[in-house]
């Protein structure tokens, strides 16, 4: 089953990866394999997005070899986190 998100989507693979539309953050998320996610600057604002940002400072540091900001939690944790706050406003 799947579902889209408005605003987010994942990156595709190769030479387009690496192009991040303005307005737009890429973020890496996953324990192992990480998946990259675009998501729009204005979750910047969001509370969830915000502790998230707090975890991945407190795990990573401002050091993120990988390009995007590596956010340490699920995928499934990262995406409840970011519906949980857009269903709530």
């Amino acid at each position: 089953m799947g579902f889209r998100l408005p605003g987010i989507f994942t990156a595709k693979q190769g030479a387009e990866a690496r192009n991040v539309p303005k307005g737009y953050l890429a973020v890496y998320v996953g324990e192992a394999q990480k998946q990259r996610f675009v998501v729009p600057i204005s979750y910047l604002k969001n509370p969830s997005f915000q502790k998230l940002l707090s975890q991945a400072e407190e795990e990573f540091g401002f050091d993120h070899p990988m390009g995007g900001i590596t956010i340490p939690c699920t995928e499934e944790a990262f995406i409840d986190a970011i519906t949980s706050s857009l269903n709530s406003s």
